[in-house]
């Protein structure tokens, strides 16, 4: 991609810390504090419905128990995502990529998403995932897919490999390089300590760019922003402006 698509400041999960992550209610928070672009995580329930929820288990954000890739997308459609957050958020449900498709679509708003397999179906995830965003974007402004599943961005390579792709890390493991090449990521997200003039060179000598999460201080995304960065993620959507830089 040489001319690059997507804004500098991307919220994270729809609206940092402000709102339930990972709900329509965080991505309408997050558009209100002028967001142009943002991240979730999407993983499939058992009848293979693309949805958003960061977590394995349901636990922390809906308060049941058990996998939510072991239950059918009818039944997690019931539950309550928002109480956890906060009592006015009680009652928010879990969405589906579709509905936030629909929000960004209509928002003129980019989409990072994470594949986020439930444990064990990292290729299937990465397989329908992918072939749902080239279905739901068709003619639109694409989103970038990004996991730290290799198998996950493998398939979705295979499935769809008009979507362009980038490699999560949080650490530096031997060959990271080399997998990002043979994936044929646009970008490498790392977790934004690992970032120093070094790394940002050999990933910008490789023809890509470079992506940093969770950046919430103004001095590491100073920092970041002089290294040449592309895209810095976030949780402080309410303390930094994302028409501008830093």
């Amino acid at each position: 991609m040489n001319d690059w698509p997507y804004p500098f400041w991307i919220a994270h999960r729809g609206a940092g810390n402000l709102a339930p992550e990972n709900t329509l209610a965080a991505f309408k928070l997050g558009a209100s504090y002028g967001y142009r672009a943002f991240e979730c995580d999407v993983k499939l329930s058992r009848d293979g419905v693309p949805f958003l929820l960061h977590d394995a288990d349901l636990a922390r954000t809906t308060g049941q128990h058990g996998v939510a890739g072991e239950r059918d997308w009818r039944e997690l459609a019931t539950l309550d995502a928002g109480s956890w957050h906060s009592p006015s958020y009680a009652g928010e449900p879990l969405p589906t990529l579709r509905t936030i498709a629909e929000f960004c679509i209509r928002g003129g708003h980019r989409l990072n998403i994470e594949i986020k397999p439930t444990p064990g179906d990292e290729a299937h995830t990465g397989q329908e995932v992918a072939l749902e965003a080239a279905r739901l974007w068709s003619g639109q402004r694409v989103p970038l897919l990004s996991s730290f599943q290799v198998a996950a961005l493998e398939a979705a390579q295979a499935s769809a490999p008009e979507l362009p792709r980038a490699l999560l890390l949080d650490r530096l493991e031997t060959g990271w390089l080399q997998t990002a090449l043979d994936l044929q990521c646009v970008a490498v997200v790392a977790r934004h300590t690992l970032f120093n003039e070094t790394l940002v060179q050999e990933i910008h000598t490789a023809g890509l760019r470079a992506m940093a999460y969770t950046v919430n201080e103004h001095s590491d995304a100073k920092r970041l922003q002089s290294l040449g960065l592309a895209g810095l993620i976030t949780d402080a959507v309410d303390r930094f402006i994302p028409e501008t830089n830093v």
